[in-house]
């Protein structure tokens, strides 16, 4: 990988991982076009990844602050309410983690057509959740954080976004969609630090964690993504707010019809 691919991927990171049209189904077709193939692309995911997450946390430190705040008051208050929602929301992905990181893997590296047709599953969800009117919950209850986890864990497959599943699964439950974007957004942070974590232990064990990638190219998709994250993160939020998630559906399904397309030339 050049620093040239890893500066275009970078930036397809960041500016979709927010954004619902799959940040992974993206970076699989980016990575395709480009050649690059098995673990250096894994590697290279988990790494841009973690440099979205990092735009999360300082787009959204003052919800955080928030959070750990009312955390150490040590007391069931609001903010303990909802840290609790998060990690019940981590439990399908972590599931997924621990027994089926292998399949998931090979999922990865199983050409576009999976790509396409996930991304006409987005696609659908996106429409669907946009002409849906169920009624309005005032908070994200536990039951409705496990369900937006379920989707956040379906979500692994390239094409089908995350943040694009996680909010549409949410506003079909009668979630306010004031909310669902900074909840989706910070529901992301623990797996993914977490998966980026075994990486660096497996290359302390004397693993490849970054496969064969040169440290220049990491430093450039790494700052590039963590840059197009902190601006693409802000547009998100405003854009959920205004409830205009059909246009992304209508992207999503003409992206998803040319790489099945593309798939079998």
């Amino acid at each position: 990988m050049s620093w040239f691919e890893a500066l275009i991927l970078g930036l397809v990171q960041g500016l979709t991982e927010y954004l619902p049209v799959s940040s992974s189904g993206h970076l699989a077709i980016g990575s395709y076009l480009f050649g690059i193939e098995g673990e250096d692309n894994l590697a290279f995911t988990v790494l841009v990844h973690v440099a979205t997450v990092l735009s999360t946390l300082v787009i959204l430190w003052s919800e955080i602050s928030w959070i750990f705040r009312g955390l150490f008051k040590f007391e069931l208050n609001d903010e303990t309410r909802y840290a609790l929602n998060i990690i019940i929301s981590m439990i399908p992905v972590g599931i997924v983690g621990v027994f089926f990181k292998d399949t998931v893997e090979e999922i990865f590296g199983s050409g576009l057509l999976i790509v396409g047709c996930m991304l006409l599953v987005t696609a659908a969800l996106l429409t669907f959740s946009y002409y849906a009117r169920p009624r309005t919950k005032e908070k994200i209850g536990w039951k409705d954080a496990f369900v937006i986890g379920v989707a956040q864990a379906c979500a692994v497959l390239p094409g089908l976004s995350r943040s694009g599943s996680t909010i549409a699964t949410g506003l079909l439950l009668g979630n306010r969609k004031e909310k669902l974007a900074q909840f989706s957004f910070l529901m992301v942070i623990p797996p993914i630090l977490g998966e980026a974590l075994l990486d660096v232990i497996k290359g302390f064990k004397g693993e490849a964690a970054f496969g064969g990638i040169d440290t220049l190219p990491l430093v450039v998709g790494f700052f590039a993504a963590f840059v197009s994250g902190c601006l693409a993160c802000k547009w998100m939020i405003n854009i959920v707010k205004k409830g205009k998630l059909v246009y992304f559906g209508i992207y999503c399904a003409v992206a998803g019809v040319a790489t099945i397309i593309f798939s079998f030339l």
